[in-house]
């Protein structure tokens, strides 16, 4: 039987939203909301079709209820909050993202989902100015990003990203990109561009006016292993005229785990597809 939750979901913290087994599907609501929570999982669950809703009274446990504002049709917006995963879900067709880790949250792991059918799909830190995010941490891996898909696989502020072992189909206008002198480092990924002539880069930095984009070249963006098909190109920081290069922080900030051979890829890809019940 197919249930489908559609109403804003809070949960508290050291829970796990495990949809293995079932046939659940959250969609046509608010959808998820992790705010200043620590250790949740969320597990095999189709996120699709959130909308904006708010302001409204919403019901947080069995005893309390409260005015919650506007929400902005995220599949799973994460909010001031630490030791999150989100593994083997289904993102598609959202009034805003799939998923963003914003406003002070941190040590995020985004694994083994497959995303598909959206614009702009996951933001890691949301405006110039939230300094809070300086230590923001997020390991993203081992996910599909599949078709019709445009930007913000993902779009990074601030602070140190792994991006590792994911298979890009393709994307519209860029796959990683960034402001805000955010740490990346592209490890193990399989690239395969768009049949458009002017959208063969992988990485887009961003002048969001933030102060320092004057600088983006020496930004520390970096790509090792990556497997480049149809044109596919990455555009590494200058390594050899930066104030804040430096070739430790990958090693120590950036790196979450031993990544695998890009050429393993589609065949971890596929492994972990035959697990999933979208």
């Amino acid at each position: 039987m197919n249930r489908t939750l559609k109403e804003e979901l809070i949960m508290s913290s050291f829970k796990t939203i495990d949809g293995r087994g079932f046939d659940i599907h959250i969609d046509g609501g608010a959808c998820l909301t992790l705010e200043y929570l620590n250790h949740v999982i969320v597990h095999g669950v189709p996120i699709h079709d959130c909308i904006f809703t708010g302001p409204a009274m919403v019901r947080s446990n069995s005893t309390h209820f409260g005015q919650r504002g506007i929400t902005e049709g995220d599949a799973v917006n994460i909010f001031g909050s630490q030791d999150i995963w989100v593994d083997h879900c289904y993102f598609a067709n959202c009034a805003d993202g799939l998923v963003d880790v914003i406003m002070g949250s941190t040590d995020i792991t985004i694994s083994n989902n497959y995303f598909t059918d959206h614009d702009k799909v996951m933001l890691l830190c949301a405006h110039p100015n939230d300094t809070m995010d300086g230590n923001l941490r997020v390991t993203v891996a081992f996910n599909h990003f599949g078709a019709n898909l445009t930007q913000r696989l993902p779009r990074c502020r601030h602070g140190f990203f792994h991006v590792v072992n994911n298979d890009y189909a393709s994307w519209g206008i860029y796959a990683v990109g960034g402001s805000e002198a955010p740490t990346i480092k592209s490890e193990g990924n399989h690239y395969s561009a768009p049949n458009v002539s002017t959208s063969k880069e992988v990485t887009m930095r961003i002048d969001d006016g933030g102060s320092d984009f004057g600088s983006a070249n020496t930004w520390n963006w970096t790509s090792s292993g990556d497997q480049f098909l149809n044109g596919a190109f990455f555009t590494p920081s200058d390594s050899t005229n930066s104030s804040l290069w430096n070739s430790t922080i990958y090693d120590t900030q950036a790196t979450s785990f031993v990544a695998l051979p890009a050429t393993m890829v589609g065949n971890v890809r596929a492994d972990d597809a035959s697990t999933l019940s979208w």
